[in-house]
């Protein structure tokens, strides 16, 4: 029991899946949020300054996306 405490409980969360890394997020269905998502695989090969223009182009990607839908779903069927 005590010699678990020695152990960093934290270590499995920060060392990366190589499998999953390569593999990338998974599909949403929507190639639009998909190629949003994409983005955020810029982010292990920035510089930490960068980080934050990345997440907020890859945010502001996937509000427009919501927006868009937003619009689709208050147009009544049959309308254009």
């Amino acid at each position: 029991m005590y010699e678990e405490l020695d152990q960093d409980p934290l270590q499995e969360d920060q060392d990366p899946d190589p499998e999953r890394a390569l593999a990338g997020p998974p599909s949403t269905g929507d190639a639009r949020v998909d190629a949003a998502v994409a983005g955020l695989g810029r982010l292990p090969g920035a510089p930490a300054e960068d980080h934050v223009a990345i997440l907020e182009e890859v945010h502001g990607r996937l509000r427009d996306i919501l927006g868009e839908l937003a619009e689709d779903s208050a147009t009544p069927q049959g309308q254009p």
